[in-house]
């Protein structure tokens, strides 16, 4: 159905203080994929997938930012869940990572774990695109673009290498996350996006991140004419 990747990155703001930024990316060949797969907040991203299980998810971002390690949250939810066998979990916190494929899920399943990051699929072409998306992650990990366009950047190179194997599903979805500690004045308006049904979702999420990059732009832009002509005498 699906594969997503999920990345915890550390960094220090302008004031020197020390944050945290969770970001979480997904697609699949079904319409409305960011409605159920990926969570986030500032205690980190979880994406729950395979035969999904939403509350895998809202429940374990929820356990997280009660205190709880990405770990013991995961695998206590898990543990209580009938289907576990069909399900896909992974996630990241401020300090761990965690992966589970269930032995139902679909071929081609597995999944990646980095140093700060996850990758998961099921019905994939084969394991080489978890790897691509693994590999171009870290390729960039903490780069200079915005998390956001680097987790696009993910997503298409498991798109060229496969993807999704269901070629006879034209109707396809993509979405992301991005969440930081940092008390930020203006948040991020491409930190949240999803492209719900297209037949081309990477490209679309691809440029609607461009365009809401570029919309914050002007929008600061203005509010800073506005705040040099109240100074004016």
């Amino acid at each position: 159905m699906t594969f997503s990747i999920c990345v915890r990155e550390e960094y220090t703001d302008e004031e020197g203080e020390r944050q945290v930024r969770f970001g979480v990316a997904v697609t699949t060949r079904l319409p409305g994929v960011g409605t159920l797969c990926p969570f986030a907040s500032e205690s980190g991203a979880v994406a729950t997938q395979s035969l999904v299980n939403v509350e895998l998810g809202r429940k374990g971002v929820s356990y997280l930012d009660d205190g709880l390690a990405v770990e013991d949250a995961l695998e206590s939810l898990l543990n209580a869940d009938e289907g576990r066998g069909q399900r896909q979990l992974h996630g990241v916190d401020a300090e761990g990572t965690f992966t589970f494929s269930g032995e139902e899920c679909n071929d081609w399943y597995g999944h990646v774990e980095g140093e700060n990051f996850t990758v998961a699929g099921n019905l994939l072409t084969g394991e080489s695109v978890v790897d691509a998306v693994a590999a171009a992650y870290e390729s960039d990990a903490y780069g200079e673009a915005p998390l956001a366009e680097r987790l696009v950047d993910a997503l298409e190179a498991g798109q060229e290498e496969g993807g999704d194997k269901r070629e006879d599903l034209p109707v396809q979805s993509a979405a992301l996350k991005v969440t930081t500690t940092e008390d930020r004045e203006w948040e991020a308006y491409h930190d949240d996006l999803r492209v719900d049904a297209s037949e081309t979702p990477i490209a679309d999420l691809r440029e609607t991140f461009e365009e809401a990059r570029r919309g914050q732009e002007l929008v600061l832009a203005r509010y800073d004419e506005e705040d040099g002509d109240d100074g004016d005498e």
